[in-house]
């Protein structure tokens, strides 16, 4: 446990950004999920209405620093990648 006042603000601040990080993960992966679901289906216009909608969670992500920018160029990539191929 934190002992001088400077640790325990610290303390509080990690377990904000915590919450913060997971939120915005959580986000993300919603978004991921919903997109390989409509990929599965074949319907092209909901998949990249739907894509816009999880490279900007990305975006987000990455300029809060939660995720990093390489990482969600992969997973941009990637995504892209299945949708091109399921279509």
């Amino acid at each position: 446990m934190p002992i001088t006042r400077s640790a325990k603000k610290a303390h509080r601040q990690s377990l904000r950004r915590r919450a913060f990080n997971a939120a915005r993960k959580n986000r993300v992966q919603g978004a991921v999920k919903s997109l390989k679901k409509i990929a599965l289906t074949g319907d092209k216009k909901a998949a990249q209405k739907q894509m816009s909608l999880v490279q900007k969670a990305l975006d987000k992500a990455v300029k809060a620093g939660t995720l990093n920018r390489n990482a969600a160029a992969r997973k941009k990539s990637r995504l892209s990648k299945l949708l091109k191929k399921g279509s």
